[in-house]
């Protein structure tokens, strides 16, 4: 890689692909950290875009395939783990959500298999696609996690919250919604102490979930890229694979616990605190 120092070599690495508007006026790549920074909001990760999106295409084409080839006499290894997939999800949601929404379901699959696709992308070495995309395409940055841009992590946890409020409000009400947040915990006579408190609860929801799935695979991959910068290249795999080997259970919790957070709180959403007791 270009970077000739382990800080300059990790901050590569950790940098996204961010497309904006440059300094100069002009529409390309920020090249350092003071660039991406100064496009601000009206910016795109591409790396974090692509790899995403590629995710998604190759989960629905796994899941569609297995569907369209479904066998009960011969299943293949596939179908099975994809069976597996299905059935803890089914089992997850039966268990959290008491309410009755045929969108919960897909929506968990789609959460879980989606994360950790994306999460799995932590586990290809460090240097292999920034050394292709910088030498065979010229672009000076790409990270291949999507989940490692805390940009894509509030992406999905704002999803989740934008349904939590469109089905308490179906569900409840918009006064039975209101509700939620003006005569609890304490009562009716408390509401000057019931609003901060349920309102920070509230949005602490969705900052929990993204901050949760950011910061657990922003530092494994931090650990790999350490690994990389620190350590003599015939030494790395002794500790390495070791830490890959143990990251898989992360990657796999990490999407599970998201998932999860996703059922409960839409099972929230769908239940007064009076149905609770």
């Amino acid at each position: 890689m270009s970077a000739d120092s382990p800080a300059a070599y990790i901050g590569h690495h950790i940098q996204n692909l961010t497309y904006g508007r440059l300094p100069d006026g002009s529409l390309g790549f920020a090249h350092t950290p003071e660039q991406a920074k100064a496009m601000g909001f009206m910016s795109l990760n591409v790396d974090t875009t692509f790899w995403a999106i590629l995710c998604g295409v190759l989960f629905c084409y796994f899941f569609r395939k297995v569907a369209a080839n479904v066998s009960v006499d011969k299943p293949g290894r596939l179908q099975l783990f994809i069976e597996m997939i299905v059935e803890m999800v089914a089992t997850s949601v039966k268990d959290a959500f008491h309410g009755r929404n045929a969108l919960i379901a897909p929506l968990a699959l789609t959460i879980f298999a989606w994360i950790f696709m994306m999460n799995l992308m932590d586990l290809v070495p460090v240097d292999f696609v920034p050394y292709f995309a910088e030498h065979v395409l010229g672009l000076g940055h790409m990270k291949m996690v999507p989940t490692t841009d805390v940009n894509a992590t509030f992406g999905m946890s704002l999803s989740v919250f934008l349904l939590m409020i469109y089905y308490g409000i179906k569900v409840k009400g918009i006064g039975g919604f209101a509700g939620e947040f003006l005569f609890h915990p304490f009562g009716k006579l408390m509401v000057p102490a019931n609003l901060p408190l349920e309102l920070v609860s509230f949005f602490a929801k969705p900052l929990s979930l993204a901050l949760r799935l950011f910061g657990n695979m922003f530092a494994g991959e931090l650990v790999f890229v350490l690994i990389a910068a620190l350590i003599p290249f015939w030494l790395q795999w002794l500790v390495s694979v070791p830490w890959a080997i143990f990251h898989i259970l992360v990657i796999t919790l990490q999407a599970y616990i998201f998932m999860m957070l996703t059922i409960v709180y839409l099972g929230q959403a769908h239940e007064s605190h009076d149905d609770s007791h």
